[in-house]
C-alpha cells in the first residue's frame, strides 16, 4: 500500500480489525505424520520389510519456548488441528497488514503542538549563548 489517503488508510484498518475479529478458533503449530516401531517385539512392524506403525499425524508447537507435541487421534482431529492453524497463518499475515498501514498513518498524521502535556511545554529550550569556558 502506498500513496493513500488518511481516510483510506483509516478504513483498511477497521477492516483488518474486523476480519481478524472474525477469525475464530485459531492455533500456532504445525502437523506432521510419523511413523516407527513399537516396543512389541512379537508386533508386525518389527518383521522385515514391514514399513511400521503410521503415519500417525502429531500437532507440535511451542509454549513457553518449550516444544509441546500432541497425538491428534482421528482425521476429524486433524481437520480441526488444520483449520485452526490456517486461521492462525490468516492472522499473522493479517497482523503484518495491521502494522504496515498503522506505520503509514503514523507518518502521515500531522504533528499537533497542542499534544503536548503542560510539562513538556515547560520544559526549558537550550541557550544559544556560547559557553565562556575555554
Amino acid at each position: 500500500m502506498s500513496h493513500h489517503s488518511l481516510a483510506d488508510l483509516e478504513q483498511r484498518r477497521t477492516s483488518i480489525v474486523s476480519q481478524i475479529a472474525a477469525l475464530g478458533d485459531l492455533r500456532a503449530g504445525s502437523i506432521t505424520p510419523t511413523k516407527g516401531r513399537c516396543g512389541k517385539p512379537t508386533c508386525h512392524c518389527h518383521q522385515a520389510n514391514d514399513p511400521g506403525h503410521g503415519p500417525n499425524l502429531r500437532l507440535t508447537y511451542k509454549v513457553k519456548g518449550k516444544s509441546v507435541t500432541e497425538s491428534l487421534a482421528d482425521p476429524i482431529a486433524a481437520r480441526k488441528a488444520e483449520r485452526e492453524i490456517a486461521a492462525f497463518r490468516s492472522f499473522q499475515s493479517l497482523y503484518k497488514e495491521f502494522l504496515e498501514v498503522n506505520v503509514q498513518l503514523c507518518q502521515m498524521r500531522p504533528v499537533d503542538e497542542n499534544t503536548l502535556s503542560p510539562q513538556e511545554k515547560k520544559r526549558s529550550k537550550r541557550s544559544i549563548k556560547k559557553s565562556n569556558a575555554k
